[in-house]
């Protein structure tokens, strides 16, 4: 089998442009709302959605955050290599703000689970939710679903899906590769 282009070029900022209209339908100016993004790949979806709502909503201050989380994964003692961990850059409290975690792909909700114990290094959010870019949809080890989603996929545990970013790949591109 051959790996499948699932999303790119127009499609793929049309998307960004969606998530973005459907943030602002639940959130209004964003004066009572963050935007954290989960390292590593979760940050590049996080600033181009801030990046957009910025020109959406001009004047507004849109707050964004990047979360490490690798010494929060529940399998980070079991990996055989070094751990090189990333950098946390939020510089605001999220006590009583509605947090919206982004990521660009979710599969088995143990990313999201690690991310939501970093968070409370930075106070009790009124509210958590998920935006990601990619819902694979099964094969969840803990019941986490998202509030937004970009595209759902169905795939099976050999195949992956990788998402590339113009900021760090040179194209937007979301790919289904088959091992």
């Amino acid at each position: 089998m051959q790996n499948l282009t699932l999303l790119d070029g127009q499609k793929f900022q049309i998307t960004i442009q969606r998530l973005c209209r459907q943030l602002i339908e639940n959130h209004n100016d964003f004066s009572d709302s963050v935007i954290i993004g989960i390292q590593p790949r979760g940050i590049y979806l996080a600033k181009r959605i801030a990046e957009e709502l910025r020109k959406i909503l001009p004047g507004k201050t849109i707050l964004q955050g990047d979360l490490d989380i690798t010494f929060y994964r529940d399998d980070f003692r079991r990996r055989g290599e070094q751990l090189v961990p990333n950098q946390t850059k939020i510089d605001f409290i999220t006590e009583g703000k509605k947090v919206i975690m982004m990521d660009d792909v979710l599969w088995t909700g143990r990313t999201i689970r690690a991310a939501m114990d970093a968070l409370q290094a930075f106070g009790r959010p009124e509210k958590v939710e998920l935006l990601v870019l990619v819902d694979r949809r099964y094969s969840r080890h803990l019941p986490v679903s998202a509030d937004y989603t970009g595209i759902e996929v169905d795939s099976i545990a050999s195949q992956k899906v990788v998402v590339s970013w113009k900021e760090a790949d040179s194209e937007d591109r979301i790919v289904l590769v088959n091992e």
